[in-house]
């Protein structure tokens, strides 16, 4: 019988011409010999043949299963529409694949891969079944721990604390946690996670450059600070990364190897701590700035009194030139003048020698938004005096750059402090300031901008010039005696940048800085 349905099996054409080719019994051999349990019904689902597999998986023996309908390893828990989607599937000639829970002989009950394949004869009518199937019940075990515990993986990472996603070389996100979509909208942006990188990469840069041990994407506690518009207070991140090593599941790779490599971020807020050290460093960074204040406004009075000094004495040194020639060098009025030129002179040694020497401060990382909003919260009592609205717009990540903090400070302190005079003038109402920061190609750009009287066209040079003031006698603040912007546009040079005020600006005055991330040796 087993050998009579085996080249049932084999039938038409080609069937034929392949049994003429390989003797029936190589058939017999290769089916009993095969690892998957294979079974041959006629239509009505009685078995006629199974083969050694067979038996070893359902613990029938080939005479006790013979005979019997396919259906006593049902273990009547398989839902009723799956028997009657394979029923109408191989009815129609087609093929039908699926799982089944099957009972062995023993009453175990196991987890069956399914495949039946209608057999028909030359003139196409259905004379058998072929059925082959497998005990899968392990390979689900497997498959149901793996998802289990990726379920209870995302739970717990959702459920953490902490912003964490997963990025592939090109920092794209693949996956995340809901902490993670959190700070997406917090921060109106798709991915915020690039953002955070770039801030760590150019940290690492700075090690680098520094002689510190640079471990490339792993790395471990790195601060991020990201400021939010709409006078948000800053929000600070300590991140970590590890490497993520996934092997390539494809065929080519079975032999030869190969993955993918992924960056597991981590990044645990800690605005609260930083908020509070921010505060006493703010303390301290406005006794530091109202020192600096004292001596830049002594360093620019003196200055002032040597500049307006030297006028006379060169006026009086023309006139005693001119009477030594006319009346020789014995002039009574010329030795006179001669001896006040050279006492004016010598006082004027004296008074130069009294202004305070540069403070010379070592450069280091600087981050713009900081800095601004340091000068801001300084600035917060004189703001709300005047009754200025501040409309502070940083973008949230700005590259680092290297340079003298309490130099860029005094500078971006000096353009706010012009600003919130000009809009104090009597009778003034439009009080409002925007300060803007942006990332440029290289650079970084701040706009200042006031909502005053502004600067009128023929003036917006003459402001750079030193010791020229549009102030009127008695106007200046303290602090302020008449030098203009000339020393904040020296700070700008100093750090490779430029400072402008912007004459297509129509009310008010809007100051722009540019400053290099890299200045040019």
């Amino acid at each position: 019988m087993a050998k009579k349905q085996l080249e049932t099996v084999g039938g038409g054409a080609e069937g034929a011409e392949t049994a003429a080719a390989i003797h029936p019994r190589v058939f017999q051999q290769t089916v009993d010999q095969a690892d998957i349990a294979i079974s041959i019904t006629d239509v009505g689902g009685n078995i006629l043949y199974v083969n050694p597999a067979f038996s070893r998986v359902t613990g029938y023996a080939a005479d006790e299963a013979a005979g019997r309908n396919e259906s006593m390893l049902s273990n009547k828990t398989t839902p009723p529409e799956v028997y009657k989607s394979l029923w109408q599937s191989i009815s129609r000639g087609e093929a039908w694949s699926g799982r089944l829970i099957n009972r062995r002989r023993d009453g175990s009950k196991y987890l069956a891969e399914l495949s039946i394949s209608p057999v028909v004869d030359a003139g196409g009518a259905i004379v058998n079944y072929l059925g082959m199937h497998r005990d899968i019940t392990a390979m689900h075990r497997l498959e149901c721990e793996v998802k289990n515990q990726k379920a209870l993986i995302e739970s717990v990472v959702d459920a953490a604390p902490m912003v964490i996603a997963v990025l592939d070389v090109d920092d794209r996100v693949l996956l995340d946690n809901q902490e993670y979509k959190k700070l997406q909208a917090d921060l109106g942006m798709a991915e915020p996670a690039p953002m955070l990188m770039t801030a760590i990469r150019a940290g690492l840069e700075l090690d680098t450059v520094k002689g510190r041990r640079n471990s490339g994407y792993a790395f471990l506690d790195r601060e991020v600070r990201l400021d939010l518009p709409g006078g948000k207070p800053p929000r600070w991140f300590s991140c970590s990364g590890s490497r993520v090593r996934e092997d390539d599941s494809g065929a080519d790779a079975f032999f030869e190897g190969g993955g993918r490599d992924y960056l597991l971020l981590v990044a645990k807020e800690i605005t609260g701590l930083r908020a509070e050290q921010e505060k006493g460093r703010v303390a301290a960074l406005q006794v530091v700035m109202a020192e600096e204040d004292r001596v830049s406004a002594l360093r620019e009075s003196l200055s002032a009194a040597t500049f307006r000094l030297e006028g006379p004495l060169n006026m009086m040194s023309s006139v005693v030139g001119m009477l030594a020639r006319r009346n020789g060098d014995a002039d009574p009025m010329a030795v006179a003048l001669a001896d006040a030129m050279a006492a004016g002179q010598q006082a004027l040694a004296e008074l130069r020698a009294m202004i305070p020497a540069e403070t010379r401060e070592p450069a280091g990382a600087i981050n713009v938004n900081e800095l601004l909003r340091d000068v801001l919260d300084l600035s917060t009592k004189r703001l709300l005096a005047s009754g200025v609205s501040v409309n502070w717009k940083p973008q949230a990540m700005l590259p680092t750059l290297q340079g003298y903090p309490n130099q860029l400070r005094s500078m971006f302190k000096a353009l706010i402090d012009n600003a919130i005079e000009a809009m104090s003038a009597r009778g003034w109402r439009e009080r409002d300031l925007s300060v803007i920061t942006r990332a440029q190609p290289g650079g970084i750009d701040i706009v200042i901008e006031d909502s005053g009287p502004g600067i009128p066209a023929g003036q917006q040079l003459k402001v750079f010039e030193p010791f020229y003031t549009t102030k009127r006698e008695g106007t200046a603040q303290r602090g302020h005696l008449g030098t203009g912007l000339s020393a904040a546009q020296q700070v700008a040079a100093d750090h490779g940048g430029t400072i402008e005020v912007d004459p297509a600006k129509l009310g008010g005055c809007r100051v722009r800085v540019l400053l290099p991330v890299k200045r040019r040796s």
